[in-house]
């Protein structure tokens, strides 16, 4: 009998560890830049600043911040305190608390899409027009600045992000 007790426990034990292999759960296998890159996005779409998210079976992902913050890839763009999008492969649609300066305007961004990462491109698209930038902007997530001081283009602004809309 004990012979017997050995065996199933050396089956359930073999049978959680590749479970758990197989399918870890998100708070175990990565961090939210992590979780990009494994769906073919650059790890640099979102700050480092992220403190926590959740993806639901779906595909909804929400990403949170301690508050709203500044950083710039190619102009200035504004993270809301939480970001929310479908994610997909090489893809986040339905993009909401991410806004980018164009021309003095601050305007939603909508969609990120990879097409074709052989091109080197990210395509942002903005309502009003589809901007694509190079991939290489987005390799390393940027630090964000939240209100506060903030230096940009080697001007200084005292005001947060007030200052900067």
């Amino acid at each position: 009998m004990p012979l017997f007790n050995t065996k199933i426990t050396l089956f359930f034990s073999t049978l959680s560890f590749f479970i758990i292999f197989l399918f870890p759960p998100l708070s175990l296998t990565s961090s939210i830049h992590d979780l990009l890159i494994s769906k073919g996005l650059p790890a640099g779409l979102l700050p480092k600043e992220v403190k926590s998210y959740t993806l639901s079976e779906n595909g909804y992902l929400e990403v949170f911040l301690d508050g709203p913050c500044l950083t710039k890839f190619e102009n200035r763009v504004l993270f809301d305190r939480v970001v929310r999008a479908n994610l997909t492969y090489r893809s986040l649609t339905g993009v909401v608390g991410l806004s980018q300066e164009e021309l003095f305007l601050w305007l939603p961004v909508k969609d990120i899409i990879v097409d074709d990462p052989r091109s080197g491109l990210i395509l942002f698209d903005i309502g009003v027009a589809h901007k694509q930038l190079s991939l290489s902007l987005f390799e390393v997530p940027p630090d964000c600045k939240p209100q506060g001081e903030l230096k940009m283009n080697g001007m200084r602004k005292e005001k947060g992000l007030e200052a900067w809309r």
